[in-house]
Order: structure tokens, then C-alpha cells, then sequence
């Protein structure tokens, strides 16, 4: 099966926003060509926020305000749970990028963690997708200290 991938929707160019996939018409064509699918850039963010979210290592994600309002927004009733938080991806015609903001228990290995991240980010969305993704990008903002969440706690647990 040979799709093409196109953009539409909404961005600074007409047709970015939704990734098309398009397939072959006529009769001849087998009945799962037959028409297009299109897959909007919020779609990709959250495959690639879920599949980085999987790999052991990752205590959470976004960089340090974007983490701050992420916390305050979950506390909302309907505010959300921040899947695509820390994630930002392009997508153009058959190709795809991803930037991501993590922070990693402390003890893992970085290196071993990044690749593994890789790994499973580019395995979900090819898998689900079809986009070729060309890079994923990871940025270190932070490392998680056992003891930061048990000071977290006492903190909530306080009447003020």
C-alpha cells in the first residue's frame, strides 16, 4: 500500500495543523486505499507524549513553568491531564519531528534512557501514524531526587 501524506488545517501556512493520508481511488483499488485519513499535529504530540511517558526513567515532562501550570491545571476540575505537556512536534507531508522536555529519576542512565525513549517514541508513531520521523529531540531540564516528593507531601499536608 503506498499513501501519500499531506498536510491541511489550520498554522501559519494554509495547510498545516492535520497530516492527510491519502489513497489510491478506482474500482481496481483495494477497499482500504479508498479514501483519505487525516491526522491532526495534537493527535502526534499525544502518541509521543504517551510513548515517552512508557519508558522507565521518566518521572514527568515539560520544562520548569510549563510543569508549574501543568500541576495547577490538573488540580482544575476539567483542566485536563497534560498528555502532550513537554511535547511539541512538526509535521509536514510525510515526515515528522519531535522536541521533547523531560525530567529523569536520579540513578538512571541518561544516555540509556534518551535511547530508549527514542526508540519507543518512533516505534508508536510510525506504527500508528505511517510518518516517517526524522528526528526526536530530547532536552534534560531536570532530575528527580527521591526525597523532592516526600517533601512535596509534607507540603500539601500542611494547613495554612
Amino acid at each position: 500500500m503506498t499513501d501519500n501524506i499531506t498536510s491541511v488545517g489550520g498554522g501559519s501556512r494554509p495547510d498545516t495543523g492535520v497530516s492527510a493520508l491519502k489513497g489510491r481511488t478506482g474500482a481496481a483499488a483495494p477497499a482500504e486505499t479508498r479514501g483519505k485519513t487525516t491526522i491532526a499535529d495534537g493527535v502526534v504530540a499525544k502518541i509521543a507524549g504517551m510513548a515517552t511517558r512508557e519508558v522507565p526513567g521518566i518521572h514527568s515532562m515539560g520544562a520548569g513553568m510549563a510543569r508549574a501550570f501543568g500541576a495547577m491545571r490538573e488540580r482544575v476540575p476539567g483542566g485536563g491531564g497534560g498528555v502532550t505537556r513537554g511535547v511539541k512536534v512538526e509535521v509536514g507531508e510525510r515526515q515528522a519531528a519531535v522536541d521533547l522536555d523531560v525530567v529523569v529519576e536520579y540513578g538512571v542512565s541518561i544516555v540509556d534512557v534518551a535511547g530508549a525513549v527514542r526508540t519507543n517514541v518512533i516505534s508508536a508513531l510510525e506504527r500508528m501514524t505511517g510518518l516517517e520521523v526524522v528526528e526526536v529531540n530530547i532536552a534534560v531540564d531536570d532530575v528527580h531526587l527521591p526525597d523532592e516528593e516526600e517533601e512535596a507531601e509534607r507540603d500539601e499536608g500542611r494547613v495554612r
